[in-house]
């Protein structure tokens, strides 16, 4: 008895070529409807908005939005994810400027607080707003997200340890989650630079505070 003959390679390109142009049209709709959320949250300085104000922004469909995303949390983290690859790429880029590994982690520490603090002139809510609550509802998905600035951080230790600059005990991963944590959440519970009698935290001290903690005295 004679196996089946294989599908006809004509055929594998065709379906292979239509699964292409679908896939490409997918994440064209997909981008229509992230850049659509990110123009409005840049406008109202929030993130409170509806999926029916992206959909109309977008100009596509409610019927297509719900294809792609289960609802507005889904597309928000989409773009939480998204700002935290900008921020790894910033914070490395940053970090790259400096010769000494302990000075490339503290512009990281240091840069990272920055842009985590609350600033009303700098109208980040999905960092100040939407990112606590996460933490709160999701926080498997808040560990996915944050694995871009992790990676970062988890290098810049490691090049310390190389250069014999932490204290043996320190673990780079495990020591990179725990200063992203205390960054990330002494950040934004700060007051505003610019509220004295909050008489918020600095970046300065942050630093000086996971310094103690990690390097050899």
């Amino acid at each position: 008895m004679s196996s089946p003959s294989e599908e006809p390679a004509w055929r594998q390109r065709a379906v292979e070529r239509s699964i292409k142009a679908a896939k490409v049209r997918a994440e064209q709709r997909v981008q229509r409807f992230l850049d659509a959320a990110q123009v409005i949250i840049d406008e109202k300085g929030t993130t409170d908005f509806t999926v029916q104000e992206v959909v109309d922004r977008s100009r596509q469909s409610l019927r297509s939005f719900y294809l792609h995303f289960d609802g507005k949390h889904e597309l928000l983290l989409a773009l939480f994810e998204d700002a935290l690859n900008r921020t790894a790429d910033q914070i490395r880029a940053a970090a790259s400027g400096q010769k000494e590994p302990l000075d490339r982690l503290r512009v990281a520490v240091q840069l990272l607080f920055e842009l985590c603090r609350p600033d009303p002139d700098a109208r980040r809510p999905l960092f100040t707003d939407f990112a606590p609550q996460l933490l709160v509802s999701h926080p498997t998905e808040v560990k996915v997200a944050h694995t871009p600035v992790l990676a970062v951080f988890t290098e810049l230790l490691a090049d310390a340890e190389e250069a014999s600059l932490l204290s043996p005990e320190v673990k780079p991963r495990r020591t990179a989650a725990l200063i992203m944590q205390t960054v990330m959440f002494n950040a934004q519970s700060s007051g505003s630079p610019d509220d004295e009698t909050a008489n918020p935290l600095t970046a300065d001290e942050i630093w000086d505070f996971c310094a103690n903690g990690i390097t050899n005295h």
